[in-house]
């Protein structure tokens, strides 16, 4: 069963500097992605279990944030695509932000490393591609370090069993891993164009990765080995993936408007969303082991998905 709550504001899409949409790729109207996080309302929200929603304002004006991820220091930490920081939000609602060396990097996803760091992607932009992993301390210095692959656009980032960081290269068309002393190892997936999207540990020790244009999901061991999954749905554009609970992973459909559910072992199930072209574009476990809660672009709701009914 999936139920929703209605974010206590309207605002959708937006423009960047160049009058595109925030987020999506020309030709592609698609929002990026992550739960938590508000594009055109700039904010970072917060949400009960009962549903209870609280905003809070960016201090820089139309930073896009994106990614989040809760850091070593139990505080929330989250990327400013067009901001160019890298953002801390603190249990009292304090903000600190920091600037990302490079300029228009357009950091994107952030995930907890090993020790007291985090990681980040530098996206970049279709005209100005990234091509760098940032790390940075929770005393806000960062480090980056450069993807072998030219013009890769690196996206989403999440910390391995094996120690180190995993993450996708979406115009490299590659998986790599990034040692914590910033040595990177590069994967290339067995299809053309897949745009590798979003990336995850999964529970049996291997990483799981959505294809938006593939529209597959991909296992990777920590070895480099890689199988794929097809989905049922054509064009569904899967997006943000994540562990569930069990021996489970979900992600998110933001054109197939679904959320789907793949076992370890490759099995598909998909959840159709009870608002019609809602465009999920972010899915993670909830607080208990029953249920997945997600975000709806278009739709303008979280959502959550209740496993056991």
């Amino acid at each position: 069963m999936i139920r929703w709550l209605r974010g206590s504001s309207t605002e959708r899409g937006g423009n960047d500097e160049q009058g595109q949409k925030v987020g999506s790729e020309p030709g592609l109207d698609r929002p990026r992605r992550d739960p938590g996080v508000r594009v055109a309302g700039n904010k970072i929200g917060r949400i009960s279990e009962n549903g209870r929603i609280r905003e809070f304002a960016i201090p820089t004006a139309a930073s896009a944030p994106d990614g989040i991820a809760v850091g070593p220091d139990h505080e929330v930490w989250f990327a400013e695509v067009l901001g160019n920081k890298i953002g801390r939000l603190t249990k009292t609602g304090a903000f600190s932000e920091f600037v990302v060396p490079t300029q228009g990097a357009r950091p994107s996803v952030i995930t907890a490393g090993p020790g007291a760091d985090l990681w980040f992607t530098e996206r970049g932009s279709a005209v100005d591609p990234g091509e760098k992993i940032g790390r940075i301390t929770t005393g806000g210095e960062i480090t980056e370090f450069t993807v072998p692959t030219e013009n890769s656009r690196p996206l989403g980032i999440t910390l391995g069993p094996d120690g180190n960081l995993w993450f996708t290269e979406q115009i490299g068309n590659n998986v790599g891993r990034i040692t914590p002393e910033g040595v990177v190892t590069e994967f290339a997936l067995p299809h053309l164009g897949s745009w590798p999207w979003e990336i995850t540990d999964g529970p049996d020790g291997a990483l799981w990765f959505t294809e938006l244009i593939g529209n597959r999901i991909g296992r990777i061991t920590t070895e480099g080995a890689i199988t794929e999954f097809d989905l049922p749905t054509l064009g569904s554009f899967p997006n943000v993936i994540a562990r569930g609970p069990g021996h489970t992973l979900f992600f998110a459909e933001s054109e197939g408007n679904r959320i789907g559910r793949i076992t370890t072992q490759g099995v598909i199930n998909e959840f159709p969303m009870p608002t019609a072209n809602s465009q999920p574009i972010g899915v993670t476990e909830g607080p208990d082991d029953e249920t997945v809660w997600f975000t709806e672009s278009r739709g303008n709701k979280i959502g959550e998905l209740i496993l056991d009914e």
